[in-house]
């Protein structure tokens, strides 16, 4: 340990720190306030925080959680060219994300030579690779703090450690069994969440770089996140997004097993909760249990994020996906049958190594028997450290471009047909904001998970509503209140 660090871990605040979490996160996160006010006295005039993410929804998540607790120590949100601190929680899922943060740490640089007291961290799934940090410390030296995906909850403690240091401080675990969740947060929305039931994956697709970045599937105690929930609802929650990698293998690590059709009855019990949202499904895992379970249910909503990636039982294989094509049309045959109205919506990718023409065909197969909602189309993307990087037979640029212009055509034909189908009725809409291009009418979703845009007041933001679909323009509905 470096005479610095070992100063720091002997100074008063780390000696009289507890062991246990999270009551040792609470102490770091006291200490950091008064050091903030200090600063704030200094400076006269408080301290600002920025947190950029990038990446998926459980990036999101940790966002709010990283937010929760710089608030608590005394930060104020901000925007980045004149914060004090700033957060970058980063994605690695694509090369591109880890060039959009190389690119933008040349403007925090430059944001820094004005602003010599500014802290910038960096944490996130990038962070998890070792030729990633390796780079931050040679390359950019004005980086203070980086730490990863599995200590997240140490953020107080290691903000401090920063404070208290002079050097870039770096933390970053190689793996863990340790789940530490009510900690501060700042939620984007005061009535919906998203809730974390399980870390990590154990599928090892080989196009993905997540297992390693993420580490293996950790489920967390069901009672602990039915308790979570409680505590949400009682705060004005109406709709919960439960989150994982794998939501349908939830559970398989527990000491005492529970399937997650089982979490969602238990869920399905909490008086106040209205609305039941979960992602991601891995096809291979989505059992006959869940389906009857979604399809009794009075609160799972009608909304099922299904990753296809290929339409080639071939190019699956290769993916390590573990399911075959026949496999998936069975299983969306079965959902569609079980719960008529579900929105099916899905994740594919064109050009894997290897990709013929007829695999490709394969693939739109799929998508014209299956008729997703919607589809996020992705262009594969070599990714360092997973096995697809190293295959032979890489698809030549100009034939995935094309590929991928045919597949976005078909997707986005399909889910306007779909889309229109609720035209005419009325459903329930959950108010989530106010339209940002019309004055006068609010932006809300579905239960399929299908934007409306209606006439409505801020007060009303968070409520359910009955609103007539007038007008189907694609995408979304243009309604008007019953």
């Amino acid at each position: 340990m470096p005479d610095q660090e070992k100063r720091i871990e002997e100074s008063e605040i780390f000696r009289n720190a507890p062991m246990e979490e999270p009551a040792r996160q609470y102490y770091f996160i006291e200490q950091a306030r008064k050091l903030v006010k200090k600063k704030s006295e200094e400076l006269g005039r408080n301290l600002f925080f920025c947190c950029v993410t990038f990446g998926c929804q459980m990036n999101a998540r940790d966002s709010e959680k990283l937010e929760g607790i710089l608030e608590a120590a005394g930060f104020i949100k901000g925007e980045e060219d004149r914060a004090d601190l700033v957060i970058y929680n980063t994605c690695t899922v694509r090369e591109n994300a880890n060039l959009k943060v190389y690119g933008r740490l040349g403007y925090l640089h430059s944001l820094k030579k004005k602003n010599p007291h500014m802290r910038i961290g960096l944490c996130g799934c990038m962070m998890q690779e070792s030729q990633v940090v390796e780079k931050i410390r040679k390359s950019y030296p004005f980086v203070d703090l980086i730490f990863g995906t599995h200590n997240i909850f140490k953020f107080a403690e290691l903000l401090i450690r920063r404070m208290e240091s002079d050097n870039m401080v770096v933390d970053i675990w190689e793996g863990t069994d340790q789940i530490v969740e009510d900690l501060p947060t700042d939620r984007k929305y005061a009535f919906k969440s998203g809730i974390n039931i399980m870390f990590g994956c154990n599928n090892f697709c080989s196009y993905c770089i997540v297992p390693y970045v993420r580490g293996r599937e950790r489920s967390r105690n069901p009672k602990d996140i039915i308790r979570e929930i409680e505590k949400l609802v009682s705060d004005g929650v109406v709709e919960v997004m439960l989150l994982g990698q794998n939501v349908n293998s939830y559970g398989k690590n527990l000491d005492e097993p529970v399937t997650f059709a089982q979490l969602l009855q238990e869920i399905e019990k909490i008086p106040g909760l209205k609305r039941i949202r979960f992602m991601t499904s891995h096809p291979k895992d989505l059992s006959d249990e869940l389906i009857q379970v979604m399809k009794s249910s009075d609160k799972i909503c009608h909304h099922l994020h299904l990753p296809l990636q290929s339409g080639s039982s071939r190019i699956l294989k290769e993916m390590n996906r573990r399911y075959t094509k026949e496999d998936y049309l069975a299983l969306t045959k079965k959902i569609r049958q079980a719960v008529p109205d579900i929105s099916l919506t899905t994740d594919i990718i064109v050009g894997f190594p290897g990709e013929t023409e007829e695999d490709f065909q394969e693939t739109l197969d799929v998508i014209r028997k299956v008729r997703f909602d919607s589809a996020f189309t992705f262009i594969y993307s070599k990714r360092t450290g997973t096995p697809a990087a190293a295959m032979e037979n890489q698809v030549p640029e100009e034939v995935v471009k094309d590929r991928f212009s045919r597949l976005l055509k078909e997707v986005q034909q399909i889910s306007e047909e779909r889309t229109s189908r609720f035209q005419g009725t009325v459903q329930e809409v959950l108010a989530e904001e106010i339209d940002s291009h019309k004055e006068g009418l609010l932006t809300g979703r579905m239960s399929q998970n299908i934007l409306v845009h209606f006439p409505g007041t801020k007060e009303e933001i968070g409520k359910l509503l009955p609103v007539s679909l007038d007008e189907c323009r694609g995408f979304y509905y243009m309604g008007s209140r019953i």
